[in-house]
């Protein structure tokens, strides 16, 4: 293993360290929620593993559980996990030199917080080698610490305590993922339209309101890169 792989693994994994605390009561939550649902262990595992997308997860659950059409929980999921071409577009440059195998396994297991540590040096150092373990340190670390702390909730959701309020924990967990993302203009503003937008949109049946949210969100954010990029490009 060459010298500036170990090197940028460590130095990703330490980056990343403060910010996995928070997949704790996020992955404890979901597990619960999975298992709330009428999920078996296997189900609810299998989910866990193929999906490993919490919002789109927790965003779909309810939908399963009232057998709602399976175009509407295809379509949540796309919606709520629609940020991810917005992150992936960013982070595309970060892998130029990188086997197309290696690429495969980093979409898989991108994340909020991964992408938040890891964008800005991956964009900055020339080593493919370095960037690759820097963004696969943390992330197969997010990926392993979100499956075990998913299936101890799965199987400790009927002996923890609702007064533990572990969903605020998790939503507080996002928000410390969304403050370092939001310096960027862009992404600010997406996330200004989509949060206004969802709580107006609140009562929408089916829970509509958060997929016209998001888009909104997505499309705003669109447009003010779009903007920026033209500002710059002009003489």
């Amino acid at each position: 293993m060459p010298s500036s792989f170990r090197t940028g693994a460590r130095e990703g994994f330490i980056a990343f360290l403060p910010l996995s605390v928070g997949l704790v009561p996020w992955a404890l939550v979901m597990g619960m929620a999975m298992a709330s649902a009428g999920f078996s262990p296997l189900q609810a595992m299998g989910m866990n593993i193929i999906v490993f997308a919490g919002t789109a997860q927790l965003g779909t659950l309810p939908l399963i559980a009232a057998e709602a059409p399976l175009w509407l929980i295809l379509a949540t999921a796309l919606a709520l996990n629609l940020r991810f071409v917005i992150f992936s577009a960013a982070i595309a440059p970060g892998f130029r030199g990188v086997s197309a195998p290696a690429r495969w396994l980093a979409g898989h297991v991108l994340t909020d917080g991964v992408f938040a540590v890891c964008l800005d040096k991956m964009l900055k150092v020339d080593d493919p080698k370095w960037r690759l373990a820097y963004y696969l340190a943390p992330a197969l670390w997010a990926w392993v610490l979100w499956q075990v702390f998913a299936l101890i909730g799965i199987f400790a959701a009927g002996f923890i305590p609702k007064q533990w309020s572990l969903e605020f924990m998790a939503t507080v967990a996002l928000i410390v993922l969304l403050v370092p993302m939001a310096r960027v203009r862009p992404m600010l503003i997406a996330a200004l339209v989509g949060g206004i937008s969802a709580t107006l949109l609140r009562n929408m049946p089916l829970r509509l309101g958060v997929v016209v949210a998001i888009c909104a969100g997505i499309g705003a954010g669109f447009a003010a890169e779009h903007w920026e990029h033209g500002r710059k490009v002009q003489p």
